[in-house]
């Protein structure tokens, strides 16, 4: 018995976390058309596996879409060799590009930041 209800009660917290996190997803343009029509806030993030800049804007990536304050926030990823045709589409022209979009408007757009406060303040202006 005891083991059942601590089990129900993990079950519930790790549905609990997910709840309060921002998804994190491939980038597709029928998400993106569908979340950005809607009005929610997305950050798209064109990135690349060996780009030492994208590597350090990931963990500020993923630890600010654990906290509550950006559950709302979906962060698209474009891989910045792979998906030429987005990295176009968007006007991109290097890797570890990030988008900020709050309903069909872009309003934001960085370049190589990884600094926490620089990152942190481009998914702040999907929201507002």
């Amino acid at each position: 018995m005891k083991l059942r209800i601590t089990l129900a009660f993990l079950a519930l917290s790790a549905l609990a976390g997910l709840a309060s996190a921002g998804a994190i997803k491939p980038f597709s343009q029928a998400d993106f058309d569908k979340l950005t029509q809607a009005g929610q806030p997305v950050v798209v993030d064109v990135g690349a596996t060996w780009c030492p800049t994208c590597k350090a804007q990931k963990p500020i990536l993923e630890k600010l879409m654990q906290q509550p304050a950006y559950k709302d926030v979906t962060l698209l990823t474009v891989d910045f060799d792979a998906d030429k045709s987005i990295v176009r589409a968007f006007k991109v022209s290097m890797q570890s590009t990030l988008l900020g979009f709050r309903g069909r408007k872009e309003v934001a757009r960085s370049v190589g930041d990884t600094t926490e406060a620089g990152i942190e303040s481009l998914v702040q202006k999907t929201l507002r």
